[in-house]
């Protein structure tokens, strides 16, 4: 399986080996943390700075929907605290996929020509507001997911 073939429906078994990082912020919402992965695209529209955010409230919807985690847990850590960044195994359900040639400007490189949106499988979103969060591929990350369940496709 690659990126090619996912598509809306399906679950994904998602991973992320955690990396040592540094908290360069911490406010009542958010931890951010020095990205260890991507790097700034010098030719971005975006102004990316090199920094990731990782929600701190404990059990809140933004922190269900985050695929990254820190280690130790986000609530715990102050600004300068040495910590790791990556993603606990878990089931995901892709929301939504979008392909692009050529490749997006995130504002990291290396431009991403796949992003997977996905929510937790478990997560309930009766309306379809929730806007989940997204695995870009490619990505210097070591970000692995495996179909574990396919969408059914309709038949006529």
């Amino acid at each position: 399986m690659n990126e090619e073939t996912v598509e809306v429906g399906d679950v994904l078994r998602v991973s992320c080996a955690f990396a040592p990082t540094r908290v360069v912020e911490v406010s009542d919402r958010e931890v951010s943390v020095v990205w260890p992965w991507e790097r700034i695209d010098p030719d971005s529209e975006v102004r990316w700075n090199g920094q990731y955010a990782v929600p701190r409230r404990q059990g809140s919807a933004e922190s269900r929907l985050s695929l990254f985690q820190t280690e130790p847990a986000p609530w715990t850590l102050s600004a300068g605290d040495s910590c790791g960044v990556g993603i606990p195994e878990q089931l995901v359900r892709v929301i939504d996929v979008g392909h692009g040639d050529p490749p997006h400007d995130v504002g990291w490189l290396p431009r991403p020509h796949t992003m997977l949106i996905v929510l937790p499988v478990d997560y309930e979103d009766p309306l379809g507001l929730a806007e989940g969060d997204t695995i870009s591929v490619p990505s210097v990350a070591p970000v692995r997911f495996e179909r574990v369940q396919q969408h059914p496709r309709l038949r006529y």
